[in-house]
């Protein structure tokens, strides 16, 4: 990667976290299609932005926004294979998030960057997965990228935080094989089927 390409990804990184402090869902979402669409970092590919017509979401659902409890976790390590060019991203089980969440009992594990800067990650995979989703899952957080405002709500100190699964989002390689992305592990999968958030974009245009 160039400078030029790296500081690309910068001003790309800069924007998506701006877009997580607009003043509404909807705002955020209209602010993600616009980079989708015009940035020179956008994993939608070069050829294709100029019929982009913006990413798929379910319909808003104040249901999906829910209080979460905080959990231990034994702060064993994994390593999750990205496939890129780096390959292994090394984590750390940092907690466990508990939830209802459309009448199932639910739990996730909050993974903590083991190299510079920490920053913690939570993706997911669930029973819309593979069907009005990506198999390979979506994002909720990620706040080394500060993509965490709106979709993480908490008090320090305080036993619960507010987690809302209407900003779930798709990591970058759903829409372009050349980006490499740490992939949701098997005891992140929710048995139930989470109708928030991004769906799939359609392959005939994002991949």
């Amino acid at each position: 990667m160039t400078l030029v390409d790296s500081l690309e990804l910068v001003d790309w990184r800069r924007r998506m976290g701006d877009a997580y402090r607009e003043s509404s869902l909807g705002a955020w979402r209209a602010a993600r299609d616009r980079l989708f669409g015009g940035h020179p970092q956008s994993p939608i590919p070069a050829a294709r932005r100029a019929a982009f017509q913006g990413l798929r979401w379910f319909p808003p659902d104040p249901t999906y926004r829910v209080q979460a409890a905080l959990a231990a976790a034994d702060s064993s390590a994994l390593e999750i294979d990205t496939g890129g060019e780096d390959r292994v991203i090394s984590y750390r089980r940092s907690g466990r998030l508990r939830f209802q969440l459309q009448g199932h009992e639910c739990s996730l594990t909050v993974f903590s960057l083991r190299g510079y800067g920490g920053g913690l990650f939570l993706p997911f995979t669930d029973a819309s997965s593979g069907r009005e989703t990506y198999g390979g899952g979506r994002y909720l957080f990620d706040t080394i990228k500060n993509t965490d405002a709106g979709c993480l709500d908490f008090q320090l100190g305080a036993a619960e935080v507010t987690i809302d699964f209407n900003y779930a989002y798709h990591p970058s390689c759903h829409y372009n094989p050349r980006w490499a992305c740490p992939l949701a592990p098997p005891e992140n999968r929710l048995a139930v089927a989470v109708r928030a958030g991004e769906l799939s974009y359609p392959a005939e245009e994002g991949l």
